[in-house]
């Protein structure tokens, strides 16, 4: 019955009948139900009389399934028979399917309520446009932006509409239209793009309404492939899509708007354009990165524990892991603090430090990481739970490491440095923002080198192979690789540690023997001395090595190279305070101490350095000389160190009892007080020790201050009011200074000594 009922079109079909039958084809009933409804439908469907039902159905039916079952019927018309429809019926249709999309979405509430069924509209609608459009339909795009600007709701359907157009006529059309077809709607669409810019332009920079902007922003991403480029590079619309990159709910869209630009190819006329949006997008991008590393720092800090447990998780916990290891690789100081901060907390973890000395993890070298088969808490099942822990981030770790040797903030001992200009340059400043850093990365490395020693050697030694071979080879590589180098020393057992370095040192004098270049030499330089500098324990332990390293820093003190003598000088200082009984007596396979060799050929070493350099040089020699333990043997070694500055100090006395006027000529002055410094330089050293030398020129060296006192005094009696502030006055100072300071620190020095 209700089959004939559905059957007779000669009059108005019985909705409710159909709606019933649409229901029982969707429904859950019998199986022969379902197929009786579909036979229905289907015989409904291919009947030319149904289409004449449409618009009656939609009038008068609620039920969705219903509705598109009658836009199925009318579009399968549109497709096959449109052209052949009565010009009366073709306008009656297309008016009333924009009535009723416009009627849809005036109002907010049907609007979002009926989305699927005003989407289903849209479909029909630019269907329709594929014929109608734009011989027989020259107003619709003016008469579609009319209607946009009467609601933001009916604007953002208008915006759909567009966006299917577009994608109709340039991606989906071939094969159901003529390429002569085709052109004249792209043709139509070009001409026509003023009116859509203007409204897509209007809508970006006055609403504020995220759903109209969001379908703004999809339109204009199916235009941006094929509209003139005047459209884009001549009118603000860059400019604008980059201020909505920012916006986390407009991001994806504005990056599928930049990425069509990005992709367009039109010669140079636009480079200028282009390299701008590329300067302002990676200042955007670089602040959407930083707020991505804290969320990821953030959301692991308080809650990484949560996504351990299950593999399923973990597998999400490894990606984002490796997430934050690429943003870490950022070159953006804020970037990478905010990072470098999680990554220390996060091995100190793995390492379990509340079990350990936070302040030294070096010292507990023993206790630490995969080289113990127990660890404190194992009984208790803590021990194995860090153990599963270690495992489980060990790939993220070794990932790590690598990221910490390749960013590797510089030590304070380093003192060469590449300024903006690319040149090697001596620091002039310490930068405390560096330090901090550098003390933050060294605890983080010391620590991922206790997790696993093994794999840190052999990413290190990877790493400087690539520097030999030249595959990797860069000053900075070859810097943040030997500073984590030096940072990690004592973090590995004595044999392991002596291996490596062995390895490291061996690996760097050959590298400076093959590189050619003053610059390149002096940065090769100053890591080998950082590197060496950071390791007394293997240097005391192995003598030969320990006399090829200061044998090839006294090769170094002739290299003139800005910050290379001073680095060097620091460095044989550094190593000498650390080893200086090794110098003071004979070695094995050798005939008489090392420091008498370097006493001998004493004049010849220090012969390039600069005033400043010779008085660390005595410093350190006078380390040496206070290890010695007999008291003949260690003033020879003070009477050979003190033979230069004696002679001179001898020749200027001598000078100055035939004439006294000699002491006061400015360069005598300078000499004076270079002899006096390299005095202190050594008494610091020596302590009571230096008595003999103090001894030699106490009496000589009060007479020179007594002298300078009255020079002083009658200079500024004599002379103007500002007579205190000459260069003279104040060279005379200096001595008069220089002169109580080598007093005072002979005193204080031999005071520390037992009596």
């Amino acid at each position: 019955m209700a089959a004939e009922k559905l059957r007779d079109l000669s009059q108005p079909i019985d909705v409710a009948v159909l709606d019933a039958t649409v229901a029982a084809f969707y429904g859950t009933g019998s199986k022969q139900e379902r197929a009786a409804a579909d036979h229905i439908l289907r015989e409904l469907q291919n009947n030319p009389a149904m289409w004449l039902q449409v618009v009656h159905v939609l009038s008068n039916t609620q039920n969705l399934n219903t509705k598109f079952f009658a836009l199925q019927v009318f579009e399968g018309v549109i497709k096959y028979r449109w052209n052949v429809l009565p010009v009366e019926q073709r306008d009656g249709m297309k008016n009333y399917v924009s009535d009723i999309i416009v009627k849809l979405s005036s109002n907010e509430g049907s609007f979002r309520q009926e989305r699927l069924y005003v989407n289903k509209l849209n479909i029909t609608l630019v269907q329709i446009l594929k014929h109608e459009w734009p011989a027989r339909w020259r107003s619709f795009i003016p008469d579609l932006v009319t209607a946009a600007k009467t609601s933001e709701t009916v604007c953002e359907n208008c915006m759909v509409i567009l966006k299917l157009l577009s994608e109709e006529v340039f991606d989906f059309s071939r094969g159901e239209m003529t390429q002569q077809k085709i052109k004249e709607l792209k043709q139509s669409l070009n001409s026509e793009f003023q009116l859509i810019h203007e409204l897509c332009l209007y809508v970006l920079s006055a609403s504020q309404r995220t759903e109209l902007i969001r379908a703004t922003l999809a339109t204009l991403h199916a235009f941006l492939s094929w509209i003139p480029l005047g459209y884009i590079f001549e009118s603000p619309l860059l400019e604008t899509l980059l201020k909505f990159f920012p916006v986390p709910s407009y991001r994806n869209l504005t990056l599928q708007c930049l990425t069509e630009v990005a992709a367009l190819n039109f010669g140079d006329f636009y480079n200028v354009q282009y390299v701008n949006m590329y300067n302002i997008f990676l200042v955007q991008l670089q602040a959407f990165i930083q707020n991505l590393a804290l969320f990821f720092t953030s959301f692991y800090k308080f809650h990484i524990r949560v996504l351990e447990p299950t593999q399923e998780n973990v597998n999400s916990l490894l990606i984002g892991l490796e997430y934050l290891i690429n943003i870490s690789y950022v070159d953006d100081t804020e970037v990478f603090k905010v990072c470098l901060d999680y990554w220390n907390l996060l091995v100190s973890e793995l390492f379990d430090a509340n079990h350990h000395n936070l302040e030294n993890p070096a010292a507990t070298a023993n206790m630490m990481g995969l080289q113990t088969p127990l660890l404190p808490g194992m009984v208790d099942g803590l021990g194995t739970q860090l153990l599963q822990r270690r495992q489980l981030y060990a790939g993220p770790m070794s990932k790590l490491r690598l990221l910490m040797i390749s960013r590797m903030a510089k030590p304070e001992e380093v003192l060469i440095v590449e300024d903006e200009n690319g040149n090697i340059v001596r620091e002039t400043l310490k930068d405390n923002d560096v330090l901090v850093q550098y003390k933050i990365m060294r605890e983080t490395l010391i620590y991922l080198a206790h997790l696993d020693h093994d794999d840190t050697e052999k990413q290190m030694l990877k790493k400087l192979s690539k520097q030999l071979n030249g595959e990797d080879w860069t000053w900075n590589n070859l810097n943040t690789l030997c500073w984590a180098i030096g940072s990690i020393s004592g973090s590995m057992m004595e044999d392991q540690e002596n291996r490596f370095l062995v390895m490291v040192i061996r690996d760097l004098l050959n590298l400076c023997e093959i590189t050619k270049g003053k610059d390149n030499k002096a940065v090769i330089a100053s890591n080998i001395m950082y590197v060496v500098g950071q390791y007394p324990r293997f240097l005391r332990a192995h003598w030969k090595f320990l006399k090829t390293v200061v044998n090839k820093l006294f090769e170094f003190m002739h290299e003139t190279h800005p910050g290379v003598q001073d680095m060097v000088c620091d460095t044989f200082l550094k190593i000498v305070q650390k080893c200086k009984r090794k110098f003071v007596i004979v070695q094995v396979g050798e005939n008489e101490p090392f420091v008498s060799v370097l006493l001998t050929t004493l004049p010849t070493t220090i012969a390039d350095l600069e005033p400043h350099q010779i008085h660390t040089f005595y410093e350190s020699v006078g380390h040496m000389i206070q290890a010695e333990s007999k008291a003949p043997k260690r003033e020879e070694y003070l009477q050979t160190l003190m033979s230069l500055p004696n002679q001179k100090w001898a020749e200027i006395i001598g000078h100055a009892r035939g004439n006294v006027d000699f002491l006061k000529d400015q360069d005598v002055i300078r000499t004076v007080l270079n002899i006096l410094q390299t005095n202190t330089s050594a008494a610091s050293a020596l302590g009571t020790h230096f008595l003999p030398q103090i001894t030699l020129i106490f009496l000589d060296m009060l007479n020179v201050y007594k002298m300078y006192s009255e020079l002083i005094s009658s200079g500024i009696a004599e002379g103007s009011l500002y007579a205190s502030r000459t260069s003279y006055v104040k060279l005379l100072r200096s001595v008069k200074k220089e002169t109580l300071k080598l007093i005072e620190t002979f005193l204080d020095k031999a005071e520390d000594l037992p009596r």
